[in-house]
């Protein structure tokens, strides 16, 4: 079972300059991540960018678009940033694609050590292999339809638009 990772940043893969303060990319954890998970998968990782969502522009996000409709695998994670996860996968859904396409993030960088990212990214790999084709975004341990969801800024949480 072929599974396609794109990287496109987010809090997920920041690092943190205690010098000045910031956080900032520089390369994907998800490697690291995959291999200290003891992920039996071998998904074919491709960073395509490493920006804040909320600095992501609709250029971006069709390229996210364009990379998700041209490669070969029917089944594909999107680690996002959490801003705009879902204004992406508006994009991406526009398209129709017989595929199985989940958007995950995380709300703490994994470098910070107790970071989310491990387990949206788990529940992610395990969601891609069995959701029927469409367009979902992943975190907290729930998958919510595209077209159903929002970041509960208060909470810290995604939740179904409905709650």
């Amino acid at each position: 079972m072929d599974i396609r990772i794109f990287v496109t940043g987010g809090t997920f893969d920041k690092e943190y300059d205690m010098i000045r303060g910031e956080l900032y990319f520089k390369d994907t954890h998800l490697p690291e991540i995959l291999q200290i998970g003891r992920c039996s998968l071998t998904p074919k990782i491709r960073t395509l960018m490493m920006v804040d969502s909320l600095e992501m522009t609709d250029e971006d996000r069709q390229l996210i678009a364009h990379n998700c409709a041209k490669c070969v695998e029917a089944r594909v994670i999107i680690t996002h940033g959490t801003d705009t996860m879902v204004k992406t996968a508006r994009i991406i859904a526009q398209q129709q694609l017989p595929k199985t396409i989940i958007l995950t993030g995380a709300m703490i960088p994994y470098k910070f050590g107790a970071s989310d990212g491990f387990f949206n990214l788990g529940s992610a790999l395990a969601f891609v292999q069995t959701l029927p084709h469409g367009v979902y975004v992943v975190m907290n341990g729930r998958y919510f339809q595209w077209d159903n969801v929002q970041k509960n800024y208060d909470i810290g949480f995604f939740e179904t638009l409905d709650e």
